[in-house]
């Protein structure tokens, strides 16, 4: 009797390793399926949330695909890395893949599906003010980014919607580097500074200033952030870019349709040192601008307007065939 208690136990133990070893070998494989793909994006955002519901919720993974992320901290060095090879797929303004393709380059950048369709940036000002206009900005300085950049051009386009000139009214301060612009304004004397979430909300806590205006509120609907890779990338990697392009879908309808706390439970892994409560009010934010693409085609109307806000920008000074820049292939498939 005690022979086959012991014979069964040894049974036992084999078939429980055996099991362990056949999930093992499972998860492994499973694992092994997934391409990853490199993305760089321009920051960390929740302006980004669909792409990290995206991510948390495993929609990339249902395309076989799996991120590994950097952040470029500009477009211009997002597209760098594009061109580069150091990255597959890029997040930023479609104003890099205009720039070049406008330099002439062969394999030039394409933009496959969009993600936001506002500007992200709150106008944050050092007093607080119910009543605030932009008016008030003449004769102030203002931290707006990177000249050239997205941020920077819109401003510019707000500011002459509302009868400033921002070369002579105003001094708008681009020597700061993007990830040092919220403290150069905590620490320094401008008046105002252009932030986005949950940089804006952020600093409003920390009583280092006062979020006043949305700056894409005022803009209206611009192409702002999208997702470009190479020509020859797209080409020939196609199943790639329809499988990326379906779960970044996937994200900006949840989006749509959950509450502002369950989209910021969703990203709050992305957002170690924010509070779940910041990330809501951020959230909100946004989904009050309706900052976020409901699906990731880019329309020609639009991608005009980005075109004549860097016109009027004095930083395009021929404008790239929508046809050639933007290839909404893979989003109108998405959305079949």
């Amino acid at each position: 009797m005690k022979k086959k208690l012991i014979t069964s136990f040894v049974v036992l133990i084999i078939i429980v390793l055996a099991l362990v070893g056949f999930f093992l070998k499972d998860d492994k494989n499973e694992n092994e399926e997934l391409q990853t793909i490199q993305l760089n994006e321009v920051t960390r955002s929740i302006f980004y949330a669909p792409q990290y519901v995206a991510i948390s919720n495993g929609f990339f993974e249902e395309e076989g695909l799996k991120l590994e992320i950097t952040t470029g901290e500009g477009a211009d060095k997002v597209m760098t890395a594009i061109l580069a090879n150091q990255c597959d797929i890029g997040l930023c303004g479609p104003e890099a893949s205009i720039y070049v393709y406008n330099e002439g380059k062969e394999d030039y950048s394409q933009v496959f599906a969009q993600l936001t369709q506002k500007d992200g940036s709150f106008l944050v000002s050092k007093d607080d003010t119910d009543n605030f206009s932009w008016q008030d900005l003449k004769g102030k300085t203002v931290i707006p980014g990177r000249k050239g950049g997205v941020p920077y051009m819109t401003l510019e386009y707000v500011l002459k919607q509302n009868g400033l000139n921002p070369e002579t009214d105003l001094v708008l301060d681009d020597s700061i580097k993007y990830d040092l612009m919220a403290g150069a304004f905590a620490g320094g004397e401008a008046e105002y500074v252009t932030l986005f979430e949950p940089t804006a909300s952020m600093t409003e806590e920390a009583g280092k200033g006062y979020v006043v205006a949305s700056v894409g509120e005022s803009a209206g609907e611009v192409p702002y952030t999208a997702y470009c890779a190479k020509k020859s990338y797209i080409e020939n990697n196609e199943d790639i870019i329809q499988g990326f392009t379906n779960a970044i879908y996937k994200g900006e309808q949840w989006v749509k349709n959950h509450s502002a706390r369950e989209v910021a439970e969703a990203i709050q892994d992305f957002f170690p040192d924010t509070t779940i409560e910041s990330l809501e009010t951020s959230v909100e934010k946004y989904k009050e601008i309706d900052a976020w693409k409901e699906n990731p085609i880019l329309k020609e109307e639009a991608f005009d307007k980005l075109q004549l806000i860097m016109t009027e920008a004095g930083e395009l000074e021929q404008k790239a065939p929508y046809d050639k820049i933007v290839n909404n292939k893979y989003a109108e498939e998405a959305t079949r």
